[in-house]
């Protein structure tokens, strides 16, 4: 095996990106606290060629040094909204027919593995505050409940991480496996 340079890997340039077709998903972070956090999302959703990634409540928004750090230019490619209030990102959502998918450990959740969506459909991804997790008013006004089946001690991912497992495993669904 030889590593690949970076001239080989085939990477769109930021036009590229933006004209081409995007994995309709759209990650709503729900008062995500960590600007880190944040531009690591922002990194994952270029990667996918996610549509875009709506921020809402107290996260950060670009530019911010702290997003840059993490994100290294995705917020360039990667289209965003800010929304005061997670609340009306949601209802926004549904009227252009998205499926709203917390990832919340809660009753009547469905584990990720168990969850199939119809390639093409459109899906919003809601994944809430490092500490507090998706608001209960938020998960009420969404459609479904999505857990990352976790068998250690913690029961818990940083956020980074679980939007990396969510959207990789959706990108899968949708994508891939037409």
């Amino acid at each position: 095996m030889q590593k690949t340079a970076n001239e080989e890997l085939g990477r769109k340039s930021v036009d590229e990106f933006k004209d081409a077709a995007k994995t309709p998903i759209i990650v709503v972070l729900d008062n995500v606290r960590s600007a880190l956090n944040v531009g690591s999302v922002f990194r994952t959703a270029d990667a996918f060629l996610i549509e875009a990634v709506y921020l809402c409540g107290i996260t950060a928004t670009p530019p911010n040094k702290e997003i840059n750090k993490s994100a290294l230019g995705a917020t360039d490619t990667v289209a965003w909204r800010y929304f005061e209030n997670t609340l009306t990102a949601i209802k926004e959502l549904k009227k252009e027919g998205y499926t709203i998918a917390s990832v919340e450990q809660a009753k009547g959740s469905i584990m990720l593995n168990d969850f199939y969506h119809k390639a093409g459909e459109k899906i919003a991804v809601v994944l809430g505050h490092e500490v507090e997790g998706v608001k209960q008013e938020v998960i009420n006004a969404s459609d479904v409940c999505l857990e990352i089946p976790q068998h250690g001690h913690k029961h818990s991912l940083n956020i980074s991480v679980c939007s990396g497992i969510v959207i990789w495993d959706l990108f899968c669904k949708m994508i891939l496996k037409k």
